[in-house]
């Protein structure tokens, strides 16, 4: 990750880049002059609030802020469908991303990186090779390896790194196999630390 964007991490003040020595984790505060050698010290209003969490959620997930609003667009319609609340239908679009099952699942230490695997062909869905990281996954799928990638160096200990990862419980993962099945929806993101409602406030303005 480059430290351009671990001053994104700094900036929204959370690790989003997944590195170990990520520069927010050593200086856990924005970029530039601090707030304590500011003569004159501004608080964010409640737009600027909504828009902080909104670029946190984003970054998290790595998404751009057209491909981000296209997801909001859909909100309404995903929880018509679902018959789940406006909030809970965003955490399903998000946490049901190909490259976030990856990530989940323990196949992969960032996003960033589950990414990769997905662009590059090594993740196959119901044993078809899917190279969108955005492709979105459903109950009953199952998600692995592909064979012919087993054996790279990326994938060297990964059984030992499956056993060690903590799975959502949306998922069941098969260390051996390398694979993924999908048993449920996701409803939420148990380790978010972002307000999900002032995202989708920023939105409804």
């Amino acid at each position: 990750m480059s430290r351009i964007q671990c001053k994104t991490c700094r900036r929204v003040g959370m690790v989003l880049c997944g590195r170990e020595k990520c520069a927010f984790k050593r200086r856990p505060y924005a970029p530039g002059i601090l707030d304590s050698q500011r003569k004159h010290r501004s608080s964010l209003s409640e737009y600027g609030e909504q828009m902080k969490e909104k670029q946190k959620l984003r970054h998290l997930y790595g998404l751009g802020e057209k491909q981000f609003s296209n997801y909001v667009s859909k909100i309404n319609l995903i929880a018509a469908r679902a018959k789940v609340n406006e909030v809970t239908a965003l955490c399903m679009q998000l946490e049901e991303r190909l490259d976030n099952v990856v990530y989940r699942a323990g196949m992969a230490s960032s996003r960033a990186l589950a990414r990769q695997l997905v662009s590059h062909g090594h993740i196959v869905v119901n044993d078809k090779k899917i190279t969108i990281p955005s492709a979105t996954v459903k109950m009953g799928d199952v998600v692995a390896v592909r064979e012919g990638s087993k054996g790279i160096k990326l994938f060297n200990q990964l059984t030992e790194k499956l056993k060690e990862a903590t799975a959502p419980e949306w998922m069941t993962v098969d260390p051996a196999a390398f694979s993924i099945t999908i048993t449920a929806r996701p409803t939420t993101i148990t380790d978010l630390t972002i307000d999900l409602q002032k995202v989708l406030e920023f939105y409804a303005r």
